[in-house]
């Protein structure tokens, strides 16, 4: 049983089951629309047979090009020792190639295959469309505005850890 503002019992559920000192914090609706979104995208690379971290192997080549594979793991912000699996799985499917770095012989270099340039260009419409469901419940300005606010704020945190000191070993 819910109960209204001034105490009174009611069988009408609430409008929301989320106490309204959460709702009015950025951090913790960013949060949890994060998690609803994940979900799916998730869920709709799952029914390609793959999962997110391989889309992003795949979209970091697509839009970067050919990189070390150290780069990749930075750029994509993922575990190095975690990204040579990643790489491995995707490159089963012939998705990829490693080659030496020609800047540096002692590296690997990743690159999209042809295949993996194809799969990438369905995996974006995939994408595409998982965030259209994702956001279905905003108008086209609205979402062009959520993405807008969003990538600020990533792009200010971006700059001010990398404008950091770095800690000398």
């Amino acid at each position: 049983m819910a109960v209204t503002r001034d105490d009174t019992p009611t069988d009408e559920p609430p409008e929301t089951p989320r106490p309204p000192t959460l709702l009015a914090l950025p951090s913790y609706l960013a949060g949890h629309v994060a998690r609803i979104g994940h979900r799916v995208l998730v869920e709709a690379l799952r029914e390609q047979g793959l999962r997110l971290p391989h889309f992003a192997v795949l979209a970091g080549l697509g839009d970067f090009g050919p990189l070390a594979q150290h780069e990749l793991a930075d750029r994509l912000g993922l575990n190095r020792s975690h990204l040579v699996g990643y790489l491995d799985e995707v490159g089963q499917q012939d998705l990829l190639r490693r080659e030496r770095d020609p800047r540096d012989r002692r590296r690997q270099r990743v690159a999209l295959t042809a295949a993996g340039e194809k799969r990438l260009a369905e995996l974006k419409k995939v994408a595409d469309r998982s965030q259209t469901e994702f956001l279905a419940g905003l108008s086209d300005t609205e979402r062009e505005t959520l993405v807008a606010l969003m990538r600020r704020i990533v792009t200010t945190d971006d700059r001010a850890a990398n404008s950091a000191p770095k800690n000398p070993r």
